[in-house]
């Protein structure tokens, strides 16, 4: 077994020779070892290949969505940066751009650029808050609303798309999987972050 561990982690076993009960590492002591630990120092010889590592392939994955989406939606005008947004107001619609920076995850001067973008091509208009003049509410327009029975169709597809051959309790495992993997980052951040 802990060969195999070796392997998915892609280091190499350093040989080990034993005499007497007492390991000799040709590499440094036990003691050098707790030292660098110590200081910080990364292990020597750790490789991750792209093919074993979590985030590279996830990464990967989320881009070849990106570009699908994309390939679905442009005819409509909309790029992968304003559909988020899009979607955020389908849901519900008046929020401020700080309450879509929130559930999007993105910076508020990048959420600002997008909904610049999106109110010049007519989905979406923006209105000072009547209670508090210096927050912003995003309204969807009427052209802007149409897009939801358009474009959720298509973003149906490419999900289907990308788990086609699973079966729907492979799916479920999936999904689950990926909220785990976020739960475990989540717990290892310094800062809270919000997910939507």
């Amino acid at each position: 077994m802990g060969s195999n561990i070796a392997h998915e982690c892609g280091s190499r076993a350093t040989p080990t020779t034993f005499q007497s009960g007492t390991p000799r590492d040709k590499g440094s002591t036990d003691e050098q070892k707790d030292q660098n630990a110590v200081a910080g120092k990364a292990p020597q010889n750790i490789k991750l290949p792209f093919e074993q590592s979590v985030g590279y392939q996830a990464r990967l994955t989320h881009r070849l969505i990106q570009r699908l989406l994309h390939q679905k939606i442009a005819p409509y005008g909309v790029t992968p940066g304003m559909w988020y947004f899009l979607r955020a107001l389908w849901h519900k619609d008046g929020q401020t751009q700080r309450e879509l920076s929130l559930l999007v995850g993105t910076m508020e001067p990048t959420t600002l650029s997008a909904i610049r973008t999106m109110e010049a091509s007519g989905l979406v208009q923006r209105k000072r808050n009547d209670e508090d003049r210096r927050k912003i509410n995003v309204f969807l327009t009427g052209r802007g609303r149409e897009l939801e029975n358009i474009l959720m169709p298509l973003a149906k597809e490419v999900v289907d798309a990308s788990v086609e051959g699973f079966s729907i309790n492979e799916r479920g495992l999936l999904l689950q999987y990926l909220k785990s993997i976020q739960n475990n980052i989540l717990k290892h951040l310094d800062e809270d972050v919000h997910l939507g």
